[in-house]
């Protein structure tokens, strides 16, 4: 049909659904999805997510552009790093186009910055729930907040880099390093400045990817078919479930597909996810009875009733 790749849209529509559920990064989850489901090369898989998130994040980041929330401060200072970085990122990502071992370098780039896309989701839990107690008498600060330049502009340059070698890290990596720099800084306004800041980097990387020879775009479009409506239907769903299973399923899912990048044999591979579900299912299944004993006894104490929702990755 036209060249359209209806598998390949069924896998954009799969991803964008539980991108819009979870709010987990989707290069995570679409690059390797393309390598080791559907063959893609790997040089072809990181430039079509680059160049395919570079179409999606503008819908997103627009819809905080209008809420105002957006700390545009800190998207200067991202993108001051981050453009730069992404276009290193692209030149030696194109330079070891030119080596005989170039599927195989980028499959590990890719592994290795998965592990660290995880590492970063599992850390964000500890790291929200220590932003909450530095917050406990100060109130949330917003789009007035002062900045850091340094360290912001340095965030940027390692993110872009990783996002032109292997287009991963544009939101899992990012978020969890804000919370850290900024941790008095509204939820919300977190979110709208990390879609807002992925966009004139992506972009950058986009148009430097397209000029390599490994873009194509009848892949983009197929996984765009898809993507689009998934992350919509996904957002409207995720109204009325919260995907906190869903996304510790999803990190189980990454990391053994990581190690898998890796060079693991399946078996391998298959272990790690086994032993993680059952870790992940363990946790799940505490902070979900530690979150009904907290709402049971805060009427019993005396004291307001607290939200039953648990902080997630």
């Amino acid at each position: 049909m036209f060249g359209i790749d209806l598998a390949l849209t069924a896998g954009g529509l799969l991803t964008g659904l539980l991108v819009g559920l979870t709010g987990m990064g989707g290069a995570a989850l679409l690059t390797p999805m393309l390598v080791l489901l559907f063959g893609v090369s790997p040089a072809a898989a990181v430039s079509a997510d680059v160049v395919a998130t570079a179409v999606m994040k503008p819908v997103g980041a627009w819809v905080h552009i209008r809420a105002k929330t957006v700390h545009w401060g800190m998207v200067g200072w991202l993108s001051v790093g981050s453009i730069p970085g992404v276009l290193v990122g692209t030149f030696i990502f194109a330079h070891v186009l030119g080596t005989d071992e170039a599927s195989d370098t980028i499959r590990t780039w890719i592994g290795w910055v998965l592990i660290a896309a995880v590492a970063a989701m599992v850390a964000k839990t500890w790291v929200g729930r220590r932003a909450r107690s530095r917050q406990a008498g100060h109130l949330p600060e917003g789009t007035n907040m002062p900045v850091r330049p340094v360290p912001t502009a340095l965030l940027g340059l390692v993110v872009g880099l990783l996002v032109g070698m292997t287009s991963v890290g544009s939101g899992s990596l990012v978020v969890t390093a804000l919370l850290l720099l900024y941790p008095l800084l509204r939820p919300s306004i977190l979110v709208g400045t990390d879609l807002t800041q992925a966009v004139p980097m992506l972009v950058v990387g986009a148009i430097a990817h397209a000029g390599l020879g490994e873009f194509s775009v009848m892949i983009v479009i197929s996984l765009l078919l898809g993507q689009i409506p998934g992350v919509w239907l996904g957002a409207r769903m995720s109204s009325r479930y919260d995907g906190t299973a869903l996304r510790y399923l999803l990190m189980v899912i990454l990391a053994a597909t990581a190690v898998k990048l890796l060079g693991a044999p399946t078996l391998i591979a298959g272990m790690i996810g086994a032993v993680g579900l059952l870790v992940v299912g363990a946790i799940y299944v505490r902070e979900r009875i530690h979150a009904q004993a907290e709402v049971t006894a805060a009427p019993a104490c005396g004291g307001p009733e607290r939200s039953s929702s648990v902080e997630v990755p």
